[in-house]
């Protein structure tokens, strides 16, 4: 029987399944739920939820405590697959605490998110305390306001309208708060890319990613068992990179994109969001410019001879890959091979 992860689309060899000490029903159960990560040495990790699904999560809490009280809710995700996490509520208000999975150096770990609902003449989401605010341009949410990732946002605004069709209610306000945001953020690389005052409501599967050493070893794994491979360094990278290279075996390396090139023994490409793959190959890259992030360089200009000199040295410092430069529409911004 095929088990395949839904968060990643791998299909787990049955090799690893059988080194698993798990019973199969319940190992079924735990990789189609996207909380069960199989390990080529039989070893189970456990992924955790995003900013998002904790605040859709308490969001929808709150809503579904105008009316009665619970302590549980399953909420949908970008992925596709619904998330069912606990919660403390009482009349309007919910609580949830943000779960990290098997990812120890996850700041926002632990984290309670706090959820209010009031009945109202339209449905509305509130940022409050603890979340942070854009103060700059070239980030996913609009400068001056909440730093709240879209895809997240219609996530939490989902939950809420399933929340109203199952309590009878028309329209609700839901303010969403963080006590302990703002510190958390300070010690985060918000700071350094324009989210001041608390963290941010982020996630494109819903689910976070456990990591350990061994993980990183099941990944050089898929790398040496492919003749043609996509390294790329995030969800946004990943997505696309299947679109654009679906013969190729695609594997997301974060900023381990030496430790992937290593591995590569076939046709290569490197394909993604600029930001991580041009400052690996030029670290001071934004070095006496006005920019802060890679993101806002390439909004300014895509035409800039910066983005051109910087992919030179990709090309360079992966000793001849195919680098593909894409925006987050999929947009290609750059690619040194073949026309796509």
């Amino acid at each position: 029987m095929a088990l395949i992860d839904p968060i990643n689309k791998f299909r787990i060899p049955q090799e690893w399944i059988n080194k698993t000490n798990i019973p199969l029903d319940e190992l079924t159960r735990g990789v189609s739920s996207g909380l069960l990560v199989v390990l080529s040495n039989g070893n189970i990790l456990h992924r955790g939820f995003t900013t998002g699904t904790t605040a859709a999560a308490a969001a929808k809490a709150a809503v579904l405590s105008l009316v009665k009280q619970v302590d549980s809710v399953s909420v949908p995700t970008p992925s596709g697959i619904r998330a069912r996490l606990d919660v403390r509520t009482s009349k309007g208000k919910a609580q949830v605490e943000k779960i990290s999975g098997d990812h120890e150096s996850d700041a926002t770990r632990g984290l309670i998110f706090r959820a209010r609902a009031v009945p109202s003449s339209t449905t509305l989401l509130i940022a409050n305390k603890g979340i942070g605010i854009v103060t700059r341009d070239g980030l996913q949410a609009k400068k001056g306001y909440p730093a709240i990732n879209p895809v997240p946002k219609a996530q939490i605004m989902d939950a809420i309208n399933e929340a109203l069709e199952e309590t009878g209610y028309s329209e609700v306000t839901v303010t969403i708060s963080i006590p302990d945001g703002e510190k958390i953020g300070a010690t985060t690389l918000n700071p350094v890319v324009g989210v001041m005052g608390g963290i941010s409501i982020l996630g494109t599967t819903g689910f976070v990613e456990p990591w350990s050493d061994h993980l990183g070893e099941t990944k050089i794994e898929l790398i040496n068992n492919a003749s043609r491979v996509v390294l790329t360094t995030g969800r946004t990278g990943m997505r696309y990179s299947e679109m654009l290279f679906p013969d190729h075996t695609v594997v997301m390396m974060g900023s381990r994109l030496d430790e992937g090139l290593k591995a590569c023994k076939g046709e290569t490409v490197i394909c993604g969001l600029p930001g991580l793959i041009l400052k690996w190959a030029v670290p001071d890259i934004l070095y006496d410019t006005e920019f802060n992030t890679v993101q806002e360089l390439v909004d300014a200009n895509r035409e800039d001879q910066i983005i051109d000199s910087a992919i030179l040295k990709v090309v360079e410092k992966s000793k001849g890959a195919r680098v593909v430069l894409v925006d987050r529409d999929g947009v290609v911004i750059r690619n040194t091979g073949d026309e796509l």
